[in-house]
C-alpha cells in the first residue's frame, strides 16, 4: 500500500468543499452528452444506456441485473439513472437511488417517469451524511459505480452504508485503480512526467469534462484496508475498462481506436484491461461480528 501518496490525496482534497463537487456534477451530468436526440426523451435516454454499455461493457456483468427480481437495491451516485432504471426493470422489490447532483436527479426522474417505472425512490443527499436524508432499512444490494471516491471523507460512505446493508447481502463498488493505463496516459500527457503532481493531475483529467475538484485512485491494498477498517470484508477485486477510442471522433460519435489499440490483438487488449484497467471493481459483503 503506498502510505504516502494516500496520505497526500487526503491532504489535498480534505480541503475541498463538497459544494464544489456538487456544482461540477450539475454542470455536467455524467454521460449527459452520450446522446444528439433532445433531452428527456425515450430515444435520448435510449441512446445514453446504449453508448454507455458499449463503452463499459463490464458494468452489465459487475451489476448483474437478473440477479436483483425481487430484491432491494441502494444505488449511491445514481446520475442520470442509467443503472437504476436496470436494476427496477430487472424486477427489483425497489431501488432506492442516491445523488448529490440535483440536476442529474431531475433527470434520473424524468427517465423512470418515461418508462413508467414505480419502483424507484430519489433522494438528493451527501451519502457521507446518508442517515439523514434515507431511511434506514436493510438493502440486498448497495451500488456505487465511480463514485464515492469523488466525495471528500470515502470513509463516511462506507461507515454509513454498513448501517444500510443486510447481514447476507453485497456492496459492489467501483473506484479509480492508480496503477491504470488512464493514470499513466495523464502522467505522460499532461503531467510531463511529474508524478509528484499525480493526484492534482488525476483529478483535473479524471472525467470528460475537465477540473473535477476531488478524485481518489487506490490500489488494491489500500480498497482492502479502506473497506475491512469500516465494517466490510472484500470478497472479489478485478480490473477492468481502458478506453481505447480516438477522443476527437468519440465526441462526434464515431468509434476509431486510437492506432496502438487498434492493431492489437483483442486477447491482449483483454489482458492489458485485466492488468491496468481504469476501473477497480469490488464485491464485498458485511463483515460479522465476533463474539
Amino acid at each position: 500500500m503506498n502510505t504516502a501518496h494516500a496520505n497526500k490525496q487526503k491532504d489535498i482534497f480534505v480541503k475541498v468543499p463538497l459544494e464544489k463537487v456538487q456544482a461540477f456534477w450539475n454542470a455536467r451530468p455524467c454521460n449527459i452528452r452520450h446522446s444528439q436526440q433532445p433531452i428527456g426523451t425515450k430515444q435520448y435516454f435510449e441512446e445514453v444506456e446504449q453508448r454507455k454499455f458499449f463503452v463499459e461493457p463490464h458494468l452489465v456483468e459487475f451489476a448483474n441485473f437478473p440477479s436483483v427480481k425481487g430484491k432491494r437495491i441502494l444505488e449511491i451516485g445514481c446520475g442520470m439513472g442509467t443503472t437504476s432504471v436496470n436494476f427496477a426493470r430487472a424486477g427489483a422489490k425497489q431501488v432506492t437511488a442516491v445523488d448529490l447532483s440535483e440536476k442529474s436527479l431531475s433527470l434520473a426522474k424524468q427517465r423512470a417517469e418515461v418508462y413508467g417505472l414505480t419502483n424507484i425512490e430519489f433522494y438528493h443527499a451527501n451519502a457521507e451524511e446518508l442517515s439523514t436524508v434515507v431511511p434506514l432499512q436493510e438493502y440486498d444490494l448497495i451500488f456505487s459505480f465511480g463514485v464515492i471516491h469523488h466525495t471528500t471523507h470515502p470513509e463516511k460512505v462506507l461507515t454509513q452504508l454498513q448501517r444500510y446493508l443486510a447481514p447476507q447481502g453485497q456492496l459492489k463498488l467501483m473506484v479509480y485503480y492508480r496503477y491504470s493505463w488512464k493514470a499513466l496516459w495523464i502522467l505522460f500527457k499532461y503531467g510531463k512526467c511529474q508524478f509528484w503532481k499525480l493526484s492534482e493531475l488525476v483529478a483535473k483529467y479524471s472525467e470528460a469534462e475537465t477540473g473535477c475538484p476531488i478524485t481518489y485512485t487506490y490500489d488494491k491494498k489500500e480498497v482492502d484496508h479502506l473497506l475491512n477498517n469500516h465494517g466490510f470484508t472484500p470478497v472479489t477485486m478485478q480490473v477492468e475498462h481502458i478506453f481505447p477510442y480516438h477522443i476527437p471522433d468519440y465526441v462526434q460519435y464515431r468509434y476509431v481506436k486510437v492506432w496502438y489499440f487498434r492493431w492489437m490483438p483483442k486477447k491482449l487488449f483483454r489482458l492489458l484491461e485485466k492488468i491496468m484497467g481504469w476501473h477497480l471493481c469490488i464485491t464485498a459483503k458485511k463483515a460479522q461480528c465476533s463474539n
